[in-house]
């Protein structure tokens, strides 16, 4: 009897995670909306790719992970006449995605889908651009995800994703170590290689994936929770504490953290805690049919029905 690996992520948790954090969501994500404001200034390299016209607009455009919405609105002004779809897996977050974008009534509205991103509701090869800003991270199993992806692109649509890369709090990771080597507090996160090669493993072609190290400055340990709390960024690992961390343990580590004060950060920020963000971007494009996807049980190649040719006995 096969023996299957236990999940890394409580998708139930993430879920409860980002709903509770909904309501305040969009002024507190700071750090998000950069990188988001990153990943759509990409979308101007469409422009520059040999053979693709520069008025080109998509039909569907899927926002995974699209939180409220501030993506998906920004490429409804890209592409007006685009349909737009925020898929998110928390209800609340998705409630605070604004459906129309200004007053003009030609203008479709965004629509909103909650779905897990696992096992995507869509059609096979019927979205032309799919963005994702660091929602990858809360995944167990990133080929199968990008499978996933690549399912439901259509052949040369554009994958535009961001995730957390392995030195993301890496301060926070060791400090609550000393304090505590019961269970783990922070999320381990994919390399850039491991990401690189779940992209390539998934069948995607010419992939461009870049790295940046981030840092923020906060005044305490307590502030720094708070805004991870904040930001639904909690410890949604299945081997996490399940009870609250006690006075004791949280004052060690925020003693094991003090000796990094300042580490890293310049200027006005210099006499704060350092928390450090690992930024990993990737860009590739969705292949022809027929390219091998990663299943549950090992490789699987998908075909159009025109495609298979069919010998007609006289």
């Amino acid at each position: 009897m096969k023996r299957e690996t236990p999940l890394l992520f409580d998708a139930r948790q993430v879920r409860r995670s980002f709903s509770r954090a909904s309501a305040g969501y969009a002024s507190a994500a700071e750090l998000q909306r950069e990188i988001e404001a990153r990943l759509l200034e990409s979308l101007d390299l469409l422009a520059l790719v040999p053979g693709r016209d520069a008025r080109w607009s998509p039909g569907l455009v899927l926002d995974v992970g699209s939180g409220p919405g501030h993506a998906a609105q920004a490429m409804r002004e890209r592409w007006p006449k685009a349909r737009i779809v925020a898929l998110d897996l928390s209800l609340p977050m998705l409630r605070q995605v604004q459906p129309r974008s200004g007053w003009n009534p030609l203008r479709a509205p965004v629509d909103r889908l909650c779905a897990d991103l696992r096992t995507l509701p869509l059609a096979d090869a019927s979205v032309d651009v799919l963005f994702s800003n660091l929602c990858l991270q809360w995944i167990d199993d990133l080929p199968a995800a990008f499978a996933g992806f690549r399912r439901v692109l259509r052949p040369g649509g554009l994958l535009l994703c961001s995730t957390f890369g392995p030195d993301t709090l890496w301060e926070l990771r060791e400090a609550f170590a000393r304090a505590d080597d019961e269970a783990p507090h922070v999320s381990p996160f994919a390399s850039i290689a491991q990401f690189g090669d779940a992209l390539m493993h998934a069948g995607f072609r010419d992939p461009v994936l870049d790295r940046d190290l981030l840092m923020r400055g906060h005044a305490d340990l307590p502030a720094l929770m708070r805004e991870l709390r904040a930001i639904g960024a909690t410890n949604a690992l299945h081997a996490r504490r399940h009870t609250l961390t006690g006075r004791a343990r949280f004052a060690a580590a925020a003693a094991a953290y003090e000796p990094l004060r300042g580490a890293g950060l310049m200027g006005a920020q210099a006499a704060l805690l350092p928390a450090s963000w690992e930024v990993i971007t990737a860009l590739a494009w969705a292949p022809e049919p027929g390219a091998p996807i990663r299943g549950q049980g090992g490789e699987i190649a998908s075909f159009p029905a025109d495609r298979i040719r069919v010998r007609r006995r006289a």
